[in-house]
Parts: C-alpha cells; sequence; structure tokens
C-alpha cells in the first residue's frame, strides 16, 4: 500500500495552477511582473486548489504539499500555533506579506498566523518565491517569499457561509456577505467573520480563533482603490513545551504546560488558564492609479495594532524575581510564593509602500519605496496567589523602536528570446531597545543600525511554451530581539543564491525543475534549544550551504484523472561550525543543518467521476532531519510517509450553489514527528493520527 501511494514521488497543489470559467481571478501587476521572473515560484489560485481543503486549518498547514514545505502544528492538528519550513529554513528566514505589506514581526521576525485565523478564506492567490527571489518589502528572504493576496468584492450581490466541524471537537463557522457594484458601478463592498474552535489533539491545547475582514473597493476610470481591515482575536492553551522522547512512546498526547506539584514533586493538578491572549487588526488602504499608458502607480497606507498576553502559573517563585519587598505576617517572613504571571506584548507597525510599474515594449521597469515604523512595549506584571495584596504588580517595561527605509528598482528587457532581469534594493534599519523598569533580566539596553545593498540578476530564454533561466541573487538580513539578546556580538547574515530552471508545457503535462545553490555566511541557524516562550533559539554557523534539486509536475491524464507533484533533494551542511558548550569551544566540523531533510516528496492524485465531484489523495514523504547541529543519532527525526485523503461534490439549487467538503488526514495512522528541541535528550512536539474534517459551503446570489 505505501509501495503504491508513493509511486512517482510527486505533490497536491501545483505551481502550474489553472483557473476555470467559474474561477477567475485578477491579477495584481506585481504578481503579474513576477509570473516572468527568473526565479522559482509557485502561484496558487486559492479557491481552486485550496478551497476543499479550508476547513479551519491554518494557512501553513494548507500549504504543506507545495515544493519544499514542512508544516508544524504545537497542537498538533493544525489548528492554533503553526508554522512551516521551506528549504529548512525556519518561519523567521521566510518573508511573508499580505498585500505586499509586511507580516513578520518587525523585531521576532516570526510569522504568527494564529493572529489572523482563516486568513485562507479571505485569499485570491498565494505567490511563493523559493529562495532570495526577487526584492519584497520587509525582512529580506533567506529561505522564500510568501505573499498573501487578498480577494475582491464581487460584482453581484451574494450571501455565504462555510461551517465545518471534525476531530478534536475542531469546528468553524463563517458568514460572509458581499454587497455587489453600486453606486455607479463604481463601489462594492463585503465583510466576513469567522469563528474556529478546537480541543487540540495535545492534551488541553485548545484553541479559540476569531476572525473578520471587511473590504470596500471603489473603482473609476484608471483609479483604484481598497480599504481594507482584517484581523483576529486568539486564545490558545500552551502545548509549546512539548514532551520527552519516554512519554512520547507511551502518552503522546501528554502536555506538561501548567502542571502544578505537590510538596513531594508529583503533579497535582492543572492551571487551566495557561494560555496565550493576543488580538491583532491590519488596516491597509491600497491606491491604484494609472497614469498613463505605460506607468502605473500602487501605494499602500497600513497599520498594525497587536496587544497581548501569555499567562503563567509560577510555583514557589522568590518575591525579589518580581520587584517584591519580603512580606511580615506576624512572625513569619515570607520570602516565596505561588504567581499568576502575565508577560504582555503592545505594539504598533505602520507605514507606506509604493512600487511605480512602467511598460514600454520590450521593457517592465519598477520603483519601489518602503518606509515603516515599528513601536513595541513588552512589561509584565504578578498576581499572589496567596497573598491578595499583591495584585497586578508591573515588575519590568522595555520599549523598542525599529525603523525601516528601503527602495528598489528592477527592470526587465527583452531582447528576441531573452529577457534580461536587474534588480537593486538598498535597506537602513535602524533598532533600539531599552530597559524602563529592570526585573527577572527581561530586555536590554541596545542601538543598532544596519544597511545592506542587495543586488539581483537573472536571464530568462523563451523555449515555445515554457522557458530556462539562470539567476543569482545576494541578500543581508538583521538578526532580530532574541539573537541581540543571547549575544550582543551576533552578526548580520548573509547569501549568495545561485538557481537555474526550467518552466516547460508538453501537451498536457506541466513540467518545472529548478537547481539551487544558497552560500551562506554566518547563518542563524536553529540551536536545537528554546526559549521560555518556545521560541527556536539560533546562532551564527559560520560558513554553510544549502544546495537541491526541486522537480514538479502536472499531467492531466484524461478528463476524469489528474496527477501532479513535486519532489526535493537537498544537502544542507555547516562548514567547520564551531559552539560553545560546557566543555568550552568545539569544533563541529561539518554537520547537518538542523531541521533540513535531504528528501521531501509529494504526490497527488484527483479523480472527478462526475463534472461537479472530485476525490483526491494527497501523500508526502519527509526524509530524517536533526533536531541540532552535532548530527547525534539520538537526536534524530525519522522519516515519516502520510497520506490525506480529500473530497468535495457541488450543486446548485436555484441561486444557491452547495459545496459539501470531507477531509481525512493521515488515513494510515501514522505515528510521526516533525519539530521538536533539545533538552537533556529529544523533546518532541506530537502530530495527530488518523483525524476528519467536514464542511458545508451555501451560497446565495
Amino acid at each position: 500500500m505505501k509501495g503504491l501511494f508513493f509511486l512517482g514521488l510527486t505533490a497536491g497543489s501545483f505551481a502550474f495552477a489553472q483557473t476555470t470559467d467559474s474561477v477567475k481571478i485578477r491579477e495584481i501587476e506585481a504578481v503579474n511582473f513576477t509570473r516572468r521572473l527568473p526565479v522559482a515560484k509557485e502561484i496558487i489560485n486559492v479557491q481552486k486548489d485550496l478551497d476543499s481543503r479550508n476547513l479551519g486549518q491554518d494557512l501553513p498547514i494548507l500549504l504543506k504539499n507545495q515544493t519544499s514545505v514542512i508544516s508544524t502544528s504545537d497542537a498538533g492538528n493544525g489548528v492554533g500555533y503553526t508554522g512551516f519550513r521551506i528549504r529548512g529554513v525556519a518561519g523567521r528566514g521566510i518573508n511573508v506579506m499580505l498585500n505586499g505589506v509586511p507580516f513578520n514581526d518587525s523585531e521576532s521576525q516570526g510569522t504568527f498566523f494564529v493572529n489572523v485565523p482563516d486568513l485562507t478564506s479571505s485569499a485570491s492567490q498565494i505567490v511563493i518565491q523559493r529562495g532570495v527571489g526577487t526584492s519584497n518589502n520587509g525582512v529580506s528572504a533567506f529561505g522564500a517569499s510568501i505573499n498573501v493576496i487578498s480577494k475582491e468584492p464581487e460584482n453581484k450581490f451574494y450571501i455565504k457561509t462555510d461551517d465545518s466541524y471534525g476531530s478534536f471537537n475542531t469546528y468553524k463557522y463563517s458568514a460572509e456577505v458581499g454587497s455587489g457594484k453600486f453606486w455607479k458601478n463604481r463601489l462594492s463592498v463585503m465583510g466576513r467573520y469567522s469563528h474556529i474552535h478546537s480541543d487540540g489533539y495535545i492534551d488541553r491545547a485548545f484553541s479559540d480563533l476569531n476572525s473578520y475582514n471587511f473590504t470596500a473597493l471603489f473603482e473609476e476610470g484608471k483609479t483604484k482603490i481598497r480599504l481594507m481591515a482584517f484581523g483576529g482575536k486568539e486564545k490558545t492553551y500552551q502545548a509549546w513545551n512539548g514532551i520527552d522522547r519516554e512519554t512520547w512512546e507511551t502518552n503522546p498526547r501528554f502536555n506538561i504546560s501548567g502542571a502544578i506539584y505537590d510538596n513531594a514533586g508529583n503533579i497535582s493538578g492543572f492551571y487551566d488558564n495557561e494560555t496565550d491572549n493576543y488580538r491583532q487588526n491590519h488596516y491597509q488602504l491600497l491606491w491604484e492609479q494609472g497614469l498613463n499608458e505605460h506607468w502605473n502607480l500602487e501605494t499602500t497606507f497600513h497599520y498594525t495594532k497587536g496587544k497581548g498576553y501569555y499567562e503563567n502559573y509560577r510555583q514557589d517563585n522568590r518575591l525579589s524575581r518580581y520587584n517584591l519587598a519580603y512580606i511580615q505576617q506576624g512572625s513569619t517572613l515570607i520570602q516565596r510564593s505561588d504567581f499568576i504571571r502575565k508577560k504582555w506584548l503592545d505594539n504598533d507597525f505602520y507605514g507606506i509602500v509604493s512600487t511605480l510599474y512602467g511598460k514600454y515594449q520590450n521593457v517592465d521597469i519598477n520603483f519601489g519605496a518602503v518606509a515603516n515604523q515599528y513601536k513595541g512595549d513588552h512589561f509584565g506584571n504578578v498576581t499572589g496567589v496567596f497573598l491578595p495584596q499583591i495584585e497586578s504588580f508591573e515588575y519590568y517595561r522595555n520599549h523598542s523602536v525599529k525603523n525601516e527605509v528601503a527602495g528598489f528598482a528592477k527592470a526587465l528587457i527583452k531582447v528576441n528570446d531573452f529577457e534580461f532581469f536587474g534588480d537593486l534594493q538598498l535597506r537602513n534599519i535602524d533598532y533600539k531597545t531599552e530597559i524602563l523598569q529592570a526585573g527577572d533580566g527581561e530586555g536590554a539596553n541596545l542601538s543598532k543600525r544596519w544597511l545592506f545593498f542587495n543586488p539581483k540578476a537573472g536571464v530568462n530564454y523563451r523555449l515555445g511554451s515554457g522557458k530556462i533561466f539562470l539567476s543569482y541573487a545576494h541578500a543581508q538580513r538583521e538578526p532580530n530581539r532574541d539573537d541581540l539578546f543571547a549575544n550582543n556580538d551576533v552578526k548580520a547574515e548573509k547569501l549568495h543564491d545561485f538557481e537555474a530552471g526550467i518552466e516547460k508545457q508538453f501537451g498536457k503535462v506541466a513540467f518545472t525543475a529548478n537547481l539551487y545553490y544558497m552560500y551562506y555566511i554566518n547563518q542563524l541557524v536553529l540551536n536545537g534549544q528554546i526559549s521560555n516562550i518556545g521560541e527556536f533559539i539560533r546562532t551564527n554557523s559560520g560558513k554553510s550551504y544549502r544546495r537541491g534539486i526541486e522537480i514538479g509536475a502536472l499531467a492531466r491524464l484524461s478528463p476524469k484523472w489528474e496527477i501532479n507533484g513535486n519532489v526535493s533533494l537537498s544537502q544542507n551542511k555547516n562548514l567547520d561550525f564551531v559552539i560553545e558548550n560546557e566543555n568550552g569551544t568545539v569544533n563541529l566540523g561539518d554537520t547537518e543543518i538542523s531541521f533540513s531533510p535531504n528528501i521531501i516528496a509529494n504526490l497527488g492524485l484527483k479523480y472527478m467521476p462526475a463534472k461537479n465531484f472530485q476525490l483526491s489523495l494527497l501523500n508526502q514523504f519527509v526524509g530524517k532531519q536533526y533536531l541540532d547541529n552535532t548530527e547525534a543519532q539520538d537526536l534524530q527525526l525519522k522519516d515519516y510517509f502520510l497520506t490525506d485523503f480529500n473530497a468535495q461534490y457541488n450543486f446548485k439549487i436555484a441561486r444557491q450553489e452547495v459545496a459539501l467538503k470531507l477531509l481525512v488526514n493521515n488515513i494510515f495512522d501514522q505515528k510521526y514527528v516533525n519539530n521538536g528541541y533539545v533538552y537533556e535528550g529529544p523533546v518532541y512536539f506530537s502530530q495527530a493520527g488518523i483525524n476528519f474534517m467536514f464542511g458545508i459551503s451555501w451560497k446565495i446570489q
């Protein structure tokens, strides 16, 4: 059975996403331009490629069958805190944008999709560029860049609801309404609200997620203005501690978070509010203005507001740890007690992104500029469990400001069957953080500045219904807040990325192949350890490289059968990696980079017995990988093979469109791990066995 499904080593949704008569989307200038570039990319039509599986799981899970992608989930079932790696590079090395606006957190560089649940339901296209790609807004890409393009209001009035239910008491209900065109066909609006809940595969790892999206579109002549407000509110029980290997083998769903111990050191219960709580709101004003037949200007004003905290039960802590004086009760001097601790983040991110597009007969030119500012307050307070006189006492506060000003110029010049591409980017970053109230070792006083020049060049050669391409890109990236706190001498990363590929259509078969060599200087690799909030700790590895080949194919065998997929074969090596540990300075020599399997392969098979009925099998094989950079065998994650089943049936009743959807994940109930860290041995994040989601989509138009 395993061999049958693994035949071909190829994936689900694929780069050659096609539009059909029933699925029409408008490509923005940035997507049109990206489609022609000499870079490895996938352009995903969300409605066609992801809609049948969009039943409540986060975006990283829906993208798990894309080329070189591995997706992970803290709660084990794809709802709550999720993440992905592309070419072995973790989320902080992947530049994510929402309509061209940076989504990565400015300080941590992380991407927290739990803050924008059900994002996929408001997206029309997702553009993935692997490697450095072309210049984007935000942190430089060191593994990939992803741009999520929001959908626009429809031309006709409609009401739509999407509801689903599945394993682990996971459910989603969503309501959406669109006005259609009005005010002389110049204005249209749409709005969506979604609620997602899951108890989680891991014990107590529940998620309560709310999200919304409002879009207003004004169009007249060469002017197009979109106003968007979207975001979400999340409450999740913490599941970022993982479990040791012995516990995973006997009780893989166990969650140590929130444990309360008795005097003998045994667990006596769990704190029921060991949770993460955060609200994030995004506001974007996108203005597209046609200047004349050759030039078009796109400008985006954006503002993101985030505020929230995570809460812990802290047992037997010294009062002095929280800047509290010892308390005298009768003849007893109280020096230690239990506390409820909340660590807050309150931040504002705003700026302007503008791109001027020029198009002549054989020349396309882009000029872009971006100016962003981030302001963040980090603070914590404690409340005494047995000391009611201590209530919400603030024991530390830090303040951070990060400014970025950047600009780029791109050109694509056509000469006969050749297209020559050039891209020059200049980024200036200022970062300052200061301690306003010292406490518990939180924060630091730092002031840093970086100036990066990132050139890129490439060439396409047209081959009828395809092309071959070569490209080179140089990228530099600043360390994040945690990197600086761990080591004030941490170095900025540098990357030389060489890519060569082919895209070709052979009748009913579409084929891509891509060779890459990514040579890093001072790459910040995951060292296998995590912080007290589950963030992976990184360290400069000196010189290192990632090289490999990525192959993909899509074959329409008949009107009823389709097969598609991809395979990634790679080597990911540190060169003369030197670390500091309890034994002093140790040279590890040439070792595998952590979390970087040498093979990732996917096979997708689709059968359409009727026009409105489809059945799909999605298969993924991931090779072995290591939790750190030592290549120790006991810190190796074994390879695994997963198969998912997906079905969708559409039908119409008068002016109503109904879709029935079924998703069964891990149908062979494989026990596997794809994420973890090191703490006195391997620590694993368990992933769910067989589980399902069933959904109904109902649209009235």
